[in-house]
């Protein structure tokens, strides 16, 4: 829930605030938190108080109130409502010279599938996590944090004007992966696209960019014609699609053992 009178964002769940405590406790403008959770924050609560910002013993109530959620989990951090900066020239080139993976978001709406693509993030090393800035798209709130179980705090999330015009230039620096539900291309051939790409540009550990797409639309062909390769998952068939966050876990344990 974000407070429009202070530009404040609230952050709850208890593995999602004992991250942002523990790697980004300057962050943090004020803190309530039930009693039998408050031995986990005696370090953010000294902190705090070296600061003079306050921090607040409350019961379920008052959380439920402040967070507008039943899952905080007897904690929520106030923090400065976050700000998604553009990407910049700098960025890309240090994605591509330290042969980072980073994801491209076109067309994902849903601020749950953002906190569980950031945690799957996390978990697999990926640098950057990469919106469109357009109207609907997914943006950092509460429930994306929550969902990330503090992996916002390994991720730098920033925006782009235009998907497409983003990958054509990035092309030329890392490779550009797309997902496909119909396309040839198995998730298994992974490393024999990185290792044409590699030898092809002549660039032994490449940066990689996996542009993921609606769940319901898929990417569209634009976004598509911007991709070095693009990939499927196999499956039953039984249904035509795994969920978007699903689908970036697999993807990147494969692209995390390339």
């Amino acid at each position: 829930m974000r407070n429009k009178l202070t530009d404040e964002l609230a952050v709850c769940g208890l593995k999602t605030s004992l991250a942002l405590a523990e790697n980004h406790p300057e962050s943090i403008n004020r803190l309530f938190i039930r009693e039998d959770q408050l031995k986990l924050f005696t370090k953010l609560c000294k902190n705090l108080a070296e600061r003079k910002r306050p921090y607040k013993i409350c019961e379920n109530e008052e959380l439920e109130r402040i967070s507008k959620t039943v899952h905080h989990q007897g904690v929520v951090a106030m923090i400065k409502e976050p700000v998604i900066e553009p990407l910049g020239r700098e960025d890309l080139d240090f994605w591509a010279s330290e042969g980072k993976t980073g994801l491209v978001l076109h067309d994902v709406g849903n601020d749950h599938n953002l906190g569980a693509i950031a945690r799957a993030a996390a978990f697999f090393d990926v640098h950057f996590i990469i919106v469109n800035e357009q109207e609907g798209e997914t943006r950092l709130s509460t429930s994306a944090y929550r969902l990330a179980e503090g992996g916002m705090e390994f991720v730098t999330v920033k925006k782009v004007r235009n998907t497409d015009a983003f990958l054509k230039e990035a092309g030329r620096k890392i490779i550009v992966l797309g997902t496909d539900t119909r396309t040839r291309k198995r998730i298994t051939d992974l490393p024999d696209i990185v290792k044409d790409w590699s030898e092809k540009n002549k660039v032994p550990c490449p940066g990689i960019a996996l542009v993921l797409g609606n769940e319901e639309t898929g990417l569209p062909q634009n976004v598509k014609d911007n991709c070095w390769s693009l990939l499927r998952i196999p499956g039953t068939g039984n249904i035509e699609s795994l969920n978007v966050s699903q689908a970036a876990a697999l993807f990147l344990q494969r692209i995390y053992e390339v």
